[in-house]
């Protein structure tokens, strides 16, 4: 996964075939440390493109990753903008910018905080929460061929020790903010 480029050093994910023709290969040679986020990150977008793909043949072709945190951090009570700049790692701009383009798609509306009458709050629409409940059911599909692949056992033993190694509160929305995602 390392390629020379204009005569330096570079990280790369390459695609290297069936994973048989990788264990031939690499048998017995040692794993370079960079290999280990890139095979993360790949498995990542793997799976989040093929539930984007889905996600689109089945009526939802405009959201976004990004819009998946954002959704998320909506939650089901609904949020104010701040609060969803604060759960997504973002200004509060950005939240703005991410609020209207799911309410121009459909997927939230603003509505007056029944708590707070100087205060609006961003909801999830019914299309919000389908196309919340579709990308589960597809991540459901996904894990089992996952687990057809890999075996039951491998896949969550993996899960398993990822949650050993992850560090304490990495499971957050903000990754989209983190990443660069939202802006």
């Amino acid at each position: 996964m390392v390629n020379v480029v204009d005569d330096e050093m570079v990280n790369q994910v390459v695609f290297r075939g069936k994973r048989e023709d990788v264990e031939d290969r690499d048998a017995g040679r040692p794993r370079a440390g960079h290999d280990l986020p890139l095979l993360l990150f790949a498995g990542f977008r793997t799976l989040i493109d093929a539930v984007h793909a889905e996600l689109a043949a089945q009526g939802h072709p405009d959201v976004r990753p990004a819009h998946g945190f954002a959704l998320q951090a909506i939650g089901r009570d609904g949020a104010a903008a701040s609060d969803l700049a604060r759960r997504l790692g973002i200004s509060k701009q950005a939240a703005g910018k991410t609020v209207e383009r799911l309410v121009e798609l459909g997927y939230a509306e603003r509505a007056a905080d029944p708590a707070d009458a100087r205060r609006r709050i961003v909801r999830l629409t019914e299309r919000g929460r389908d196309v919340l409940a579709r990308s589960a059911a597809i991540f459901e599909r996904l894990r089992a061929e996952w687990a057809a692949t890999l075996g039951e056992d491998r896949l969550a033993a993996m899960e398993d020790d990822l949650r050993a190694v992850v560090a304490p509160g990495a499971f957050r929305l903000d990754a989209a903010g983190w990443m660069g995602g939202m802006g």
